[in-house]
């Protein structure tokens, strides 16, 4: 691409010139994936467009370079420390800056694929592979949660084959070099302006195939099994936290270590319990004299039922807090505390003989001391309206 009909590197990148690393690195990544060839076969336009964001983030994104085109702009010349961009595949498959940046769009690109050998594989260099991790949603009570529990699951699982050890061969067999890669788990593919490495289909990565596949497990390694696990569930725990159970989930292939089982927790709604934090909150209706005459009621708890003196003339909506009666704090020490909110319960369905006493009542009630409340709002409607 000649110098004079070349744009403005900043121009190719959308950028401003004070663009940092990171703002770079991201508007590189956009046009990458927007006109890779893989992406735009035979474009011919797509692909220069590429080349040019390419060059464009191979200088930038060089501190001495950049510094050097800031001053000449295109026509920097080689005595200024400036030989010209040239596209280096090795080193955009093998390391360096571009190395870093498509280990962030590789997948973009290729649809997940992944090359560059074991970056981007799970296979080590004998085909060990550590095994999938499993999750598991176990439902407890609120009680359970509170108290902590011991749970026994049961959960089908991918075992190591005892017949073959999981290496999938029969015993007494052996492997051999995978015919398609040599044995590499790799497969080197050039399209147009790119060469990429892709893992092996044959042998999964692992370079080796199975000429005599294990009758037992045909060839997997594995043997679906159900396996019954204890779980420890701690005092505290809340839904959606999980519990991490090392090497219980998938068994790992060609000898590679086994993956773990993380089960999440749900925990049932209460009948008269919500939970917030560790505070646990109860609302309680009171009668209409228990609230007006005082009284002692009985709380339910998570420890049981407890005693609670209202005082006269407690209002709806007062809250009560029963210190330490809440959750206790999970993985450390001592307990939130119970919040008893109370509502008061006006009674329904009257005789005549109750209307009459309530009216009576209701007659030797003054306004400002046994309503302040009421007697506070209709002042202020008086002062808002003039009368």
């Amino acid at each position: 691409m000649a110098s004079k009909n070349k744009r403005d590197y900043y121009e190719v990148l959308g950028v401003s010139r004070t663009a940092g690393e990171s703002e770079l690195k991201k508007a590189f990544r956009q046009l990458a994936v927007k006109y890779h060839p893989d992406k735009n076969p035979g474009n011919s336009e797509a692909e220069e467009k590429f080349k040019e964001a390419a060059e464009a983030y191979e200088v930038l994104s060089d501190p001495e370079k950049r510094k050097l085109y800031d001053q000449y702009g295109h026509d920097m010349g080689a005595s200024a420390g400036f030989g010209g961009f040239n596209f280096d595949f090795d080193k955009f498959t093998h390391g360096g800056s571009f190395s870093d940046i498509f280990g962030d769009i590789f997948g973009d690109i290729f649809g997940g694929g992944g090359g560059f050998g074991g970056r981007f594989g799970g296979w080590g260099n004998n085909g060990a592979r550590r095994g999938s991790d499993y999750r598991y949603d176990l439902e407890i009570s609120f009680e359970e949660a509170a108290q902590g529990v011991e749970k026994q699951i049961e959960i089908p699982v991918k075992q190591r084959c005892e017949s073959c050890h999981g290496s999938g061969a029969k015993p007494g067999s052996k492997e051999s070099t995978c015919p398609r890669c040599n044995g590499s788990g790799q497969q080197h593919i050039q399209q147009g302006f790119f060469a990429i490495r892709r893992t092996c289909p044959e042998c999964g990565g692992s370079g080796r195939v199975i000429s005599e596949p294990c009758p037992d497990c045909r060839g997997s390694g594995h043997r679906q099994v159900n396996r019954k696990l204890k779980v420890n569930i701690p005092a505290g725990i809340d839904s959606g936290q999980r519990l991490k159970l090392t090497g219980e989930g998938e068994a790992g292939a060609k000898g590679g270590p086994s993956g773990d089982l993380y089960v999440v927790i749900y925990v049932k709604k209460h009948e008269f319990f919500e939970r917030h934090d560790d505070e646990v909150v109860i609302e309680v209706p009171l009668a209409f004299c228990q609230a007006a005459l005082g009284a002692k009621i009985e709380v339910p708890t998570l420890d049981g039922k407890v005693s609670l003196k209202i005082p006269p003339g407690t209002q709806p909506g007062t809250v009560f807090r029963l210190k330490g009666k809440g959750f206790p704090h999970l993985g450390g020490v001592g307990r939130g505390d119970q919040l008893v909110s109370v509502t008061v319960e006006v009674p329904t369905n009257l005789t005549k003989e109750q209307r009459e006493i309530l009216e009576k009542f209701d007659n030797t009630c003054p306004m400002g001391k046994t309503y302040p409340r009421q007697n506070s709002f209709i002042e202020k409607m008086k002062s808002m309206f003039g009368s």
